[in-house]
């Protein structure tokens, strides 16, 4: 057989040849490396882990997410930093453990310690960066629509943080209709802004002007890279729906109807968005991500974190375990299920190499570039060990197993293969185990900064009522695992 590179070829024809090459090497290389991808990430708030169609709810309805979700990976093993709305964001949105920069407790004007900062001076801490701040850099144009949570001043604004549009409140909960005379509004950063400082009311349900700025976003942008954080406040309370939904659900009473009727909403919302993606020819070059802030609080919304013990708020695999959907045509097989943990501090890392940069310079960051991991280029775990603290409270999980730490009551030991539900303590049975879990999260933990602020201390034994309530029942194994 003739060989091509075995022909006297002149500087013309060597040239060609290289570039021949150099093509069909870039052809061969997995799909991510051709095209810069645009970014669309959906995060709903206080949802319940068992409240979607595709998490099996045969109560609450979620058509579109549960066709998106056969159009995506799902990740069975998806965990939050916190279970709370404001540090969970913050790990989102930097990748980083929140605790590293002292954002380890919910910034609540009103509900925080003597000794905490002043209210305005709460906030994602200005020398964090972004994940918009280096999609930005990356050629992207970014925008943020509705909860922030990272700070009410100024200086904390989402145009300040790396993005170039934002519509939505600066605060954590708000009203889902319009404040006026008869819904008064008693916290200036929950009032519905546009860029910087620019402050109207809408007419329309909250949830339905968010998917509408978002999807006018996607308009305005399509001609472009882009990412989009749609940072939904549903389900979040006040417990407030359209009247339209409410009555779609008659066989449900008090909160409960009203939550479903919430979650219709926003999913529709999320079809609206799915749809204007589509219609603009962007699907093929978009990674979709939908998931949640962090676990449902039954007690005010009446969330199912069902088969999962706990709530927001605590350490339980109901308070910080999430759904996590992934669309991302050639990476993400459709209709997968991905079975390692993972965390959402994995979301910056991924998207920056997706969109070209050196996951290599992130050095400072805890979570990892998943793509690996979710095209089967390796069988790792993307985590080893994932760690969570609040105050006394804190846990560790290491490999399958987990440790929960607490202020009044021994540790508790679970094998989560075994124990999804968290109800059979192995502690007593794994000494050592429970010992060296231990050891390895005081480690973590001392290389972490004093939190900047706290909330008042009754709030904590609030917190560990609602996780005795909230729990399965508890059962002390002493036999050997």
């Amino acid at each position: 057989m003739l060989h091509y590179l075995d022909l006297p070829l002149g500087k013309s024809s060597q040239c060609l040849l290289a570039a021949i090459i150099a093509f069909v090497a870039c052809c061969l290389s997995p799909v991510y490396t051709v095209a810069k991808p645009n970014i669309v990430l959906i995060v709903a708030d206080d949802a319940g882990y068992a409240d979607f169609g595709f998490h099996g709810s045969k109560v609450i309805r979620t058509p579109h997410l549960d066709q998106f979700s056969e159009q995506s990976m799902r990740f069975e093993q998806a965990y939050v930093t916190a279970a709370v709305c404001g540090p969970s964001r913050a790990g989102i949105l930097t990748g980083r453990y929140q605790q590293r920069f002292g954002y380890e407790e919910n910034n609540v004007p009103g509900y925080m310690s003597d000794s905490c900062l002043p209210d305005d001076e709460m906030g994602l801490p200005l020398d964090q960066t972004t994940v918009a701040d280096r999609l930005k850099k990356l050629g992207y144009r970014t925008a943020l629509i509705g909860k922030w949570h990272q700070g009410n001043a100024e200086r904390f604004h989402p145009l300040h943080r790396g993005f170039d549009e934002f519509y939505g409140f600066r605060g954590g909960a708000r009203s889902y209709f319009a404040f006026g005379p008869k819904n008064r509004n008693p916290r200036k950063e929950d009032r519905l802004e546009r860029g910087l400082n620019s402050f109207a009311e809408s007419d329309q349900y909250l949830t339905d002007a968010f998917a509408d700025e978002t999807i006018a976003f996607l308009r305005r942008n399509q001609a472009s890279p882009f990412f989009v954080m749609l940072s939904f406040n549903a389900v979040h309370s006040p417990m407030q729906a359209e009247k339209n939904d409410l009555a779609k659900f008659p066989e449900l009473n008090g909160k409960r109807r009203t939550l479903a009727a919430m979650t219709l909403s926003m999913d529709r919302a999320c079809g609206r968005v799915f749809d204007a993606l589509a219609e603009l020819g962007l699907e093929e070059n978009t990674i979709v991500v939908f998931t949640n802030d962090n676990g449902g609080p039954t007690d005010s919304n009446a969330s199912n974190n069902d088969p999962l013990s706990g709530t927001k708020a605590n350490h339980l695999e109901g308070g910080i375990r999430v759904p996590f959907l992934m669309r991302w045509p050639g990476v993400a097989s459709a209709g997968s299920v991905f079975k390692h943990p993972i965390s959402t501090l994995d979301l910056l890392p991924t998207f920056v190499a997706a969109a070209g940069g050196e996951v290599e310079s992130l050095t400072s960051i805890d979570g990892v570039d998943l793509r690996p991991y979710v095209t089967g280029e390796t069988q790792d775990r993307p985590h080893q060990t994932l760690f969570w603290k609040k105050e006394a409270r804190g846990a560790i999980r290491d490999g399958d197993w987990k440790l929960l730490r607490y202020p009044d009551r021994p540790a508790e030991l679970y094998y989560l293969p075994d124990d999804i539900s968290e109800v059979n303590d192995l502690a007593a049975v794994h000494p050592e185990r429970v010992r060296d879990m231990f050891r390895k999260l005081f480690e973590w933990e001392v290389t972490l900064k004093r939190p900047l602020w706290q909330l008042q201390r009754k709030y904590e034994a609030a917190a560990m009522e609602r996780m005795d309530t909230y729990r399965k029942p508890l059962t002390h194994v002493d036999e050997a695992h």
